[in-house]
């Protein structure tokens, strides 16, 4: 018997990446019902016809709502019933997001928020967002809409709390490996076309993770979070000369072009701020870093004062543990993605 036995969850953005693996851990579980909430109705028609071909016992309980997390009633109208979220709708393409700002305000942040207030009002009783590591000392648009997402994130989080309701955290993780806007399909589509490889700087950091420990993640969110919570899991992480190599090891060398870094790209990646360290918990293969409880009373802290307010450095994609080629092929190998490609090679 698991947490979810009989009940109702709903998944924001759920015809992408992250969608598809929450169905795959959870389509056979004890899971009641697992509603799909997105904007793109012909990825929702894919996806239940490929439910429906592949998985026709446990299809019927995946029911699927057409909506846009800007749009307050669609998701007032998938709302009734709900028991968990798992909030996955964003904008998440850097270069996008930095021609296109608001509308990267008007998804992630002004979406997440309509998406939370429904949820209190519904008193639905968890729900996890999902947030990046771009919201970190953020440089573009992307990332800072995502920041300003976690700031929406916490402020409902005290009101859902003072109110004794729905339970809100939020997870934050780096690159998805063979998600939508990763580079590694790149790399492989490159080399099958007999181009080189192009690369924006050899020396970038990057974390790696698998969709699966995505999901991993967001259960263990589920699973231990305080109101308020950011959880942020451990992860290895690569240069992307490095990356390159590993894919062309596996699919051959045609090359590489260096082309130089996009609009809004960093050196390295950060997980956790160095103000966010030194309130996290460290919980073996995650970082639990609870909620700012200070109020807006700030006349004791200016009176009484707060010496340490940061540690002595963040966590990053240049201080983790940095794979090499060989282990970044061995990370990249556990892509259900890559596997596909080399059996079609």
């Amino acid at each position: 018997m698991s947490s979810f036995k009989g009940s109702t969850l709903m998944i924001t953005g759920g015809t992408g990446s992250f969608g598809n693996t929450v169905l795959k851990h959870f389509l056979d579980s004890d899971i009641g019902e697992i509603r799909i909430f997105s904007r793109d109705e012909k990825k929702q028609d894919d996806m239940r016809h490929e439910l429906q071909a592949k998985h026709p016992e446990t299809a019927g309980k995946v029911k699927f709502f057409v909506g846009d997390v800007r749009d307050p009633q669609s998701i007032a109208d998938a709302m009734p019933g709900v028991d968990y979220i798992f909030h996955a709708a964003a904008l998440k393409q850097v270069p996008s997001c930095e021609f296109f700002p608001m509308q990267a305000v008007k998804t992630n942040v002004e979406g997440t928020d309509n998406l939370l207030h429904a949820a209190i009002n519904e008193g639905v009783k968890r729900v996890v967002c999902l947030s990046t590591d771009k919201a970190a000392y953020p440089i573009n648009a992307m990332g800072i809409s995502k920041a300003m997402m976690e700031h929406v994130i916490y402020a409902n989080a005290r009101v859902a709390a003072e109110r004794g309701g729905t339970v809100i955290c939020c997870t934050r993780y780096g690159n998805v490996m063979c998600s939508r806007g990763s580079v590694i399909p790149l790399f492989i589509d490159q080399i099958k076309s007999g181009n080189p490889i192009t690369i924006t700087n050899p020396a970038m950091t990057r974390f790696l993770m698998n969709l699966d420990e995505a999901v991993d993640l967001v259960k263990f969110a589920f699973e231990n979070a305080n109101p308020g919570d950011l959880f942020i899991q451990k992860a290895d992480a690569s240069t992307i000369g490095d990356l390159a190599k590993a894919v062309q090891k596996l699919f051959g060398d045609t090359g590489t072009n260096i082309i130089g870094t996009r609009h809004g790209e960093k050196l390295y990646e950060t997980l956790m701020t160095r103000e966010e360290k030194l309130r996290a918990e460290d919980m073996g293969d995650y970082f639990r870093v609870a909620a700012d409880s200070r109020d807006l009373n700030y006349d004791k802290f200016v009176v009484d004062g707060q010496v340490q307010t940061e540690s002595d450095e963040a966590y990053t994609s240049h201080n983790t543990r940095l794979l090499d080629v060989d282990g970044t092929v061995a990370k990249i190998l556990t892509t259900d993605y890559v596997k596909e490609q080399l059996e079609n090679k």
